[in-house]
């Protein structure tokens, strides 16, 4: 070795050293392994970006997440509402909406991401890898907002996902797979009816593909006309190329908060998913003849809020019958025509939430509650006018592979985890339909959600976009 040489290594070598604090020096069998064990040249030889060892997991507490900026976006991002502040209301192709979104590609774009939208505006932001004709590892969640929610909500998953390639890219970390984060198109159903629409549509349902043409809003507005509102489906109905294949991802984890109270319960730091519960959403009508409140006597009466109210408490009766705490149900709509103290209901609308993580189960739960609709409107001498599933997907369970990266990254960065179960309903339900998928939780405040207390704490944060960052790597290399 040249002395000039020699002299401008020792001067690289504090440098090299801090760059790969958490990646493994190690010797692989391929056109560039090693012939010795020469540190310094392992070291240049693991970020030439050639090398294929896993990222180490002896120094990932070096890790380094700008929190501050991160909950800063977050409270950037949450201006963008129809409501005041501190609840956030963000719905599908409005100008908030909108605006959010190119919140979000600006983020992307200052992180070196290559950025890209479908024709419904699912974005995504791309970090090549070096070897880019292998499938991608994903990332994501949503950033839409039901009226009056909370500011973290899909948000941290969206925002966090970004930070974690921030910190790969400063750890210099170059990854193999490509790394890619998805802002998924309307999580919440608030506009269209339609929970996970984004999602449900690139996992491949046709089915879905054909509804959306003929799917209108509250205001008599077509989804195609929102979304060309929005910049997107331009000049076409054609929403196909929307639908991926299985297997166009190697792999998806989605950072959420919780939504739970579990985990600052437990005061654990980390939730580890291993499945989610899918709901059946259920809509019935119940008709009777109504009448004048004071001079109908009750014993001729056939209420049909009354029929509404004993089948809210049969869906209360049939879901702890099933034995199981992982079965829930909420009756989340009823509503009364015509709405008058001094009137007897002659028309009710409920609609109703059922979940489990056993399919088997939860269906058992939604025939038993049909069961109850028909006795009930016969016992009350009214008219079940309709009782439709509106829909009924099935659960599903986190990738085993993914699940022991979580808990090794968990343990090397020294977080207490637990596995355990997301009731809510995710993006990762439908990505499962389409490549491995897994989850992290962090703790909330108090469980909350969908409110604006909704709550999650910086540090909680920082711990999920760790986990995120570190098993995004793991993936990358595989």
């Amino acid at each position: 070795m040249q002395p000039k040489f020699s002299f401008f290594l020792l001067n690289l070598i504090p440098h090299l050293l801090l760059i790969c604090s958490f990646t493994k020096i190690k010797a692989t069998e391929s056109i560039y392994s090693l012939e010795n064990d020469d540190p310094i040249t392992k070291i240049m030889h693991q970020f030439s970006g050639y090398q294929t060892s896993e990222p180490n997991l002896d120094s990932f507490s070096l890790l380094s997440v700008d929190t501050q900026s991160l909950i800063n976006q977050i409270d950037e991002l949450a201006a963008f509402s129809d409501s005041p502040s501190p609840s956030v209301t963000r719905i599908l192709y409005t100008d908030k909406d909108i605006a959010a979104r190119r919140y979000i590609k600006n983020l992307m774009g200052l992180s070196g991401l290559s950025v890209r939208e479908d024709t419904i505006g699912n974005i995504f932001g791309r970090w090549d890898g070096y070897e880019p004709e292998l499938a991608a590892v994903a990332t994501g969640s949503h950033i839409d907002a039901i009226p009056y929610s909370g500011k973290f909500d899909g948000v941290v998953g969206v925002l966090g996902a970004i930070e974690a390639i921030n910190v790969l890219k400063k750890a210099g970390f170059k990854p193999k797979r490509s790394l890619e984060v998805i802002m998924f198109t309307s999580e919440e159903p608030t506009r269209f009816g339609i929970s996970c629409l984004g999602s449900r549509l690139m996992a491949g349902s046709e089915k879905l593909e054909k509804a959306l043409k003929s799917t209108f809003d509250s205001q008599n507005v077509s989804f195609l006309d929102a979304a060309r509102y929005a910049g997107y489906a331009r000049n076409q109905d054609d929403l196909s190329g929307v639908l991926l294949e299985k297997g166009s991802y190697a792999g998806f984890v989605e950072l959420h908060i919780e939504q739970g109270p579990l985990l600052e319960a437990e005061g654990i730091s980390i939730g580890i998913v291993t499945a989610i519960a899918a709901p059946a959403s259920i809509k019935v009508g119940f008709e009777g003849d109504g009448g004048h409140a004071g001079a109908a006597l009750m014993p001729s009466r056939n209420d049909a809020g009354l029929a509404a109210a004993e089948l809210s408490l049969a869906v209360e009766k049939h879901v702890l019958d099933s034995g199981s705490i992982d079965t829930v149900g909420t009756v989340g709509i009823l509503d009364l025509h015509p709405r008058a103290v001094n009137s007897i209901p002659s028309k009710a609308h409920i609609e109703i939430d059922t979940r489990d993580i056993d399919e088997t189960r939860r269906n058992t739960v939604v025939k038993k509650i049909h069961q109850s609709a028909v006795e009930i409107a016969q016992k009350r001498n009214v008219k079940l006018s309709g009782f439709e599933i509106v829909n009924q997907d099935p659960p599903a369970s986190a990738d085993d592979k993914i699940i022991k990266s979580m808990e090794a990254t968990s343990r090397e960065l020294k977080l207490d985890y637990k596995l355990m179960v997301s009731r809510a309903y995710h993006d990762s339900l439908f990505m499962a339909r389409i490549s491995p998928m897994g989850m992290i939780f962090i703790p909330c405040y108090k469980g909350y959600s969908h409110k604006p207390e909704e709550y999650a704490a910086p540090k909680d944060i920082e711990n999920g976009v760790k986990v995120l960052a570190l098993t995004l790597a793991t993936l990358s290399v595989s």
